[in-house]
């Protein structure tokens, strides 16, 4: 048994020196000290030795075992060496090769859309203010002039969570919230996603609205219209024009439909024109003087001789009309051959 472990130990021994990689030292490794390997096998044998003599058997292989692994060890790290200096010099990195086209990302275009319309806006004092998407029918309705047997409210589809908690229909509740927390001046912004019962083409159960609300001593109808026309050139073009049309809203009085000139066909109207359809005009939002009605809601008092306007534009009316995308359900399927044309 003496004889069989030393002539496996020294048999190990020189396999492991002379092996060339590592691939061969591992199979060494395992021909040695595997579950099948030829330590394993000699060891097998120690029960058919007197008890006496094991003791020293088992000294001898683990000594041997112990060899073994430190010959192993050290050979690997040579080895390691031997193939690190070979790629180093083998392996070179061409920099003059173009790299390689990696992919970037970019911003939907819905949220395009809103940062340019932000951006407009903001250059004249508007400041953008945020308000909760799950709303309160109060807010959402009452508190904007939207009764409980108000047929607006058939016309909103709404979303009920429970009794009295609604997602929010418009952002029209954000800027009485705002009325409700400080007195004029106020000069806002509130973008951000709606809920209605609504899906087709032009239709979206979510979709985004940004509305504007201006309150203060003096505020007039022409005040509306030139911060619309200013809206609406920066946005569409210098030639752009708009258009009030006389339209009801409960929560202002008098309450218009803005169109602006079609900037497919600036010079002359087409019959074929893709974009107004040959009208010449597009409907891109709604406005209006606000209701007295709101300011009551508000907690102003008629000593106050404030006076405002408001507005609402959809996000996504205004991107289809920018990019001409022909269903608004585009916007939502996640397709990137789609959107990767808007970067």
């Amino acid at each position: 048994m003496i004889q069989k472990l030393q002539d496996v130990g020294e048999l190990a021994l020189q396999q492991i020196k002379f092996s060339q990689d590592l691939e061969s030292l591992e199979k060494v490794r395992i021909s040695i000290l595997g579950k099948k390997g030829a330590l394993s096998e000699v060891l097998k044998g120690v029960g058919a030795i007197p008890a006496s003599d094991r003791p020293q058997i088992g000294g001898m292989a683990n000594e041997w075992k112990k060899r073994i692994e430190e010959s192993l060890e050290s050979r690997k790290q040579q080895l390691e060496q031997i193939w690190l200096a070979q790629k180093v010099q083998t392996e070179r990195i061409d920099i003059t090769a173009p790299s390689r086209c990696l992919h970037r990302g970019s911003l939907h275009l819905v949220t395009q859309t809103t940062q340019r319309i932000i951006q407009i806006l903001s250059r004249i004092g508007f400041d953008v203010t945020l308000g909760p998407e799950v709303e309160t029918d109060y807010f959402n309705f009452e508190a904007v002039n939207i009764q409980a047997d108000h047929p607006a409210r058939d016309m909103q589809d709404t979303f009920f969570l429970s009794p009295g908690i609604v997602l929010r229909t418009h952002t029209s509740s954000v800027q009485m919230r705002a009325m409700r927390a400080q007195k004029a001046p106020i000069r806002i912004l509130c973008p951000g996603a709606v809920y209605r019962c609504d899906n087709d083409a032009t239709h979206s159960p979510m979709f985004h609205q940004i509305e504007g609300l201006w309150v203060d001593r003096g505020v007039r109808m022409s005040d509306l219209k030139g911060t619309l026309l200013y809206w609406a050139k920066e946005l569409f073009g210098s030639s752009t024009q708009i258009r009030f049309r006389p339209s009801y809203f409960p929560f202002v009085e008098p309450g218009a439909e803005v169109d602006v000139s079609c900037f497919q066909c600036r010079v002359k109207v087409s019959p074929l024109c893709r974009v107004c359809k040959g009208s010449g005009w597009l409907e891109v939002l709604g406005a209006g003087m606000v209701h007295p009605r709101l300011f009551e809601m508000a907690g102003y008092s008629q000593d106050d001789e404030v006076r405002g306007f408001a507005f609402g534009v959809g996000v996504e009316r205004i991107a289809m009309l920018l990019y001409q995308v022909p269903d608004l359900r585009l916007l939502y399927q996640g397709d990137l051959r789609f959107l990767s044309q808007f970067k």
